[in-house]
């Protein structure tokens, strides 16, 4: 099941509906994605000797913990979402160009916030990524 969101501008008439993720173009998705999850890799990898390793292959971002669990972010093209799985739960995030941020417009939820607050949560203190500029 895909999920909708209405629309009233983009050229389109008045409140068309648009699947989720689809809001933008497949350039400007890979334009948008990849690059974030380059900036992701190189904030977690300053941060990889506290408990986790890090390593992004084929637009696959995968957070190794030393127990053998793994949390994954990965670019999903067909979708034109960045996707998120840790422990027992996933998030698909939409590119927001307002706010210029990846959200799961099911939660509401930011996607460095979500790594920083799941990787709190698993390493049992305050986990904070710096953003490259």
């Amino acid at each position: 099941m895909h999920l909708t969101r209405v629309r009233a501008d983009h050229g389109r008439s008045a409140g068309s509906v648009v699947p989720v993720g689809m809001a933008i173009s497949e350039q400007e998705y890979q334009a948008r994605a990849l690059p974030e999850l380059d900036a992701l890799l190189r904030a977690l990898d300053e941060a990889a000797g506290d408990g986790f390793e890090v390593e992004l292959e084929s637009d696959i971002l995968t957070v190794e913990f030393s127990d053998g669990a793994r949390y994954v972010v990965n670019s999903h093209r067909a979708a034109r979402q960045i996707w998120m799985a840790a422990e027992h739960s996933a998030w698909h995030f939409d590119y927001d160009a307002g706010a210029d941020r990846w959200i799961a417009h099911k939660t509401g939820d930011e996607l460095w916030a979500t790594v920083e607050k799941t990787l709190s949560a698993r390493l049992g203190k305050p986990f904070d990524l710096r953003r490259s500029t």
